[in-house]
């Protein structure tokens, strides 16, 4: 037997199973021993309204992780946390609670926080051309015209759009 069959006999019989061994009790291991890391869950919503939600998850396997946020898109991860993504095909809860469809000063068709004279915009649409509208819609969108759900954000805004300056 040559010296280089030798040594690959040696390695063979005596060296890799020890690395095997190693390697498989790491692993054992690491299943037994959870990871903790804070995650961000982003919601977007159909509203431009953008969600944080923080928090810390324990971690068995990445497995049963993935199957957890399944749908998520992972926006960042290193050691520390994991920031993941999703988009919400709904109006956000902030929308729902106190949202208003309303008109600036400009003429602008926006969406408010609160009733539209004093309160915060969210998002803005279009110019509408103020000539077209009725009187009664003008009215209806200087006091602002609660939003309660998806199908009603969705209708009032095509309701409007033949009133937008081209």
């Amino acid at each position: 037997m040559t010296n280089q069959l030798r040594i690959q006999f040696f390695l063979t019989l005596f060296i890799l199973p020890f690395c095997y061994t190693v390697f498989a009790e790491e692993l054992v291991q690491q299943e037994n021993n959870p990871i903790e890391r804070k995650v961000i869950l982003q919601r977007m919503y159909l509203d431009g309204e953008l969600s944080e939600e923080k928090l810390t998850e324990t971690i068995w396997t990445m497995e049963d992780f993935w199957l957890k946020y399944q749908g998520w898109k992972v926006v960042d991860q290193n050691e520390d946390q994991i920031v993941l993504k999703k988009i919400e095909n709904d109006i956000s809860p902030l929308l729902k609670a106190n949202g208003y469809l309303g008109m600036k000063k400009d003429g602008t068709l926006s969406i408010f926080i609160g009733r539209p004279e004093h309160a915060k915009i969210i998002h803005t649409f279009y110019q509408l051309d103020v000539g077209k509208l009725e009187v009664y819609k003008q009215e209806e969108l200087q006091k602002g015209i609660p939003i309660v759900n998806k199908d009603q954000y969705k209708q009032l805004i095509k309701e409007y759009e033949p009133y937008s300056v081209n």
